[in-house]
């Protein structure tokens, strides 16, 4: 079956790094769009970062400077590098194939705290 699963999730002070990756499998990643969403309690689901098959990215404001998305064909991965965290970086994490038939990933929890 077709899937995307992601890890790497977990707690880090303010200040912190973490590396999420996501690990398609059933398919082959590489020709498509792939996302990074976060979605908070209360908030709706908002878009972090997106590469496309050609390696151009793209960042929400929230993020530029401190996230790197990026892919690795040969392991059919997509990561989002994420560095000097905050707080309001806390959320849960999901990968997304943006080409239909879309495709969403179970989520990571990042949790950002001292």
């Amino acid at each position: 079956q077709v899937q995307l699963v992601e890890s790497g999730g977990g707690l880090v002070q303010p200040g912190g790094s973490l590396r999420l990756s996501c690990a398609a499998s059933g398919f082959i990643a590489s020709p498509y769009y792939m996302t990074w969403y976060r979605q908070a309690p209360g908030k709706e689901r908002e878009l972090v970062a997106g590469i496309t098959s050609a390696g151009i990215t793209n960042y929400a404001d929230s993020v530029k400077g401190r996230f790197t998305i990026s892919r690795d064909n040969a392991k059919n991965t997509v990561y989002l590098q994420m560095n000097n965290l905050r707080p309001e970086d806390t959320a849960e994490y999901y990968c997304k194939k943006e080409d239909w038939p879309t495709l969403w990933g179970q989520g990571t929890q990042v949790t950002v705290s001292s």
